[in-house]
């Protein structure tokens, strides 16, 4: 039998659901940890639907949590091998979601944390058919070398991270940024202050907006080639 994701989900706060955000979690979690992030947007995105799927895999550094992949030594061969074993599945997980929901490929925006974050760059640039947007809290982009031959969508992306993090240095987010517009991706990042892994009141304002602007076609895509994007 085919592995299935399934994971908490947040309806709209009013009306039919018109756009689908999935939240993509990150090493040793599970859906529980982002699906409440739903509830800080709903204001912005009444009638978004909010969908966060557990992982995979059993995490072996945290029994009760998951995994998209392990990791044991975070070289970019590794990280790199494991999103690209785990993205059919998600990739699978989004189109039922979208169907389940009658919605348009281009109604999606994938946000992620961490480990979820390496996930949602690696499927949101390959889809079909471009999400509306890409969130990555304190993540990194894996195989940015092999980007320019694989990448099929470019989504408006947005990435945040802590100047404190001490999981995934504050240097991943301007390696992704400068491997993200290298490929030709629109890219605004910002920089909480003090924040080590996890996301911050700033953060989480401007990645609400960010979505907000992006659903309204406020964010116009850059030609093939551009430079990285701005600061938050």
């Amino acid at each position: 039998m085919t592995l299935q994701l399934n994971g908490p989900r947040l309806p709209p706060a009013g009306g039919k659901a018109d756009r689908l955000i999935v939240f993509v979690h990150g090493y040793g979690a599970d859906g529980n940890d982002l699906i409440g992030l739903g509830r800080h947007w709903q204001a912005l995105l009444p009638t978004a639907a909010f969908v966060s799927p557990n992982a995979p895999e059993r995490c072996a550094m945290s029994p009760t949590g998951y995994q998209w992949f392990a990791i044991t030594r975070m070289q970019p061969d590794e990280m790199l091998r494991g999103v690209e074993r785990a993205a059919p599945l998600l990739n699978a997980f989004i189109d039922g979601e979208l169907a389940r929901l009658g919605l348009d490929a281009s109604k999606l925006a994938l946000v992620g944390f961490s480990q979820g974050t390496m996930m949602s760059l690696h499927v949101g640039l390959r889809r079909p058919v471009p999400p509306a947007a890409i969130v990555g809290f304190s993540g990194a982009l894996p195989g940015p070398e092999k980007l320019p031959s694989e990448i099929v969508s470019r989504p408006p992306v947005l990435l945040v991270h802590g100047d404190a993090d001490e999981m995934i240095p504050v240097q991943a987010l301007h390696a992704a940024a400068n491997g993200l517009g290298a490929a030709g991706v629109q890219v605004r990042w910002h920089i909480s202050r003090g924040v080590g892994h996890g996301i911050a009141p700033d953060g989480l304002e401007l990645a609400g907006r960010f979505l907000t602007d992006a659903f309204a076609g406020k964010l116009t895509a850059k030609p093939e080639g551009a430079p990285v994007g701005v600061r938050d």
